[in-house]
């Protein structure tokens, strides 16, 4: 008899879930209709071993309750903070998710992003397919990467292989995390020191309660109105108001954006104003890494109801 799984959110490509029904019964909650919600909830619910979910969908303690047989979380993502992690451990249920796998393509889009900002790439776009090349109207220049220095908040697996990229365009690396981690020499006392000492702040630190607004207003401040902000991690990590007023005032040069606090709402404010760059949470957004993502979430669960050791569990 098939193991039976619950899954959550809507990443996952139809012939995906048909490979995956070929091992385990599915029942894919994004795609019921409410009556028939109501209906596995109140019966079925009771059978599934396992949840199949997305790093920005998670699974808090009460949806867990829901599955009194719950065995295993496998996440698809590297992001844990939707998670509630303590109730997950409280009931013995273990944990997986897909690091390594995207580090490389969510690297590539902050660096991406910072380019964009820097060389005022979308405000190239517009002005050229607004037509103002041929009528020769003034534009801003922008600025040399080399010679400039990159704070990046969070050094682990992303934020060095951010640093990594970034050097090859002649910008210095700073870093700061509350651990010592790698390269002790070249990590700031303090994210606002970090800010202070950098053009531009890269953000690949882990979201969550840790990390709620850390960079908020004096950060900001400290970067400068030359600097750029960068935020590949979590939206929950800046405070998107301050954020707002920083650009708005003149007190921030720019931000380039791939998460915001109330995804998929991004603030009407922040798409008005000229000196952002937005995109819609798509560090892995690449065939390559959802394939790779998507392979090590099913190995998982196959590695897990074989008896076998998990892949990347975050606890077992």
């Amino acid at each position: 008899m098939k193991p039976e799984i619950a899954v959550l959110g809507n990443v996952w490509p139809d012939a995906a879930l048909s490979a995956l029904a070929l091992e385990f019964t599915c029942h894919v909650i994004g795609r019921m209709a409410p009556a028939e919600r109501a209906r596995f909830f109140e019966g079925a619910a009771r059978q599934v071993r396992a949840v199949l979910t997305s790093g920005t969908v998670g699974i808090d303690a009460a949806t867990a309750a829901r599955f009194p047989g719950l065995e295993i979380v496998a996440v698809h993502g590297v992001g844990l903070d939707a998670v509630d992690l303590p109730a997950m451990a409280a009931r013995g249920i273990v944990v997986t998710n897909t690091p390594d796998v995207l580090t490389e393509d969510v690297a590539d889009l902050a660096v991406s992003l910072l380019l964009a900002a820097s060389r005022r790439l979308p405000q190239l776009d517009r002005y050229v397919r607004a037509g103002h090349w041929p009528e020769k109207r003034p534009l801003l220049p922008s600025r040399s990467l080399r010679g400039k220095t990159a704070g990046i908040y969070g050094y682990g697996r992303i934020g060095q292989a951010v640093a990594g990229r970034l050097r090859g365009f002649g910008i210095d690396i700073r870093y700061f995390q509350r651990s010592e981690g790698p390269e002790p020499r070249r990590r700031s006392a303090s994210l606002r020191e970090l800010a202070a000492a950098s053009d531009y702040l890269v953000v690949c630190t882990p979201g969550g309660p840790d990390t709620r607004h850390a960079v908020d207003a004096a950060v900001l401040e400290a970067l400068g109105p030359e600097g750029i902000l960068v935020n590949i991690a979590r939206g929950s990590v800046v405070d998107e108001a301050a954020l707002i007023e920083a650009l708005s005032s003149g007190r921030l040069g720019a931000a380039a954006l791939d998460v915001f606090e109330d995804e998929p709402h991004v603030p009407a404010a922040l798409c008005a104003l000229d000196n952002t760059v937005l995109s819609p949470h798509v560090g892995s957004l690449t065939v390559e890494a959802r394939l790779a993502m998507r392979t090590l979430c099913f190995d998982n669960l196959r590695a897990h109801f074989a008896g076998r050791p998990l892949l990347s569990p975050v606890f077992a």
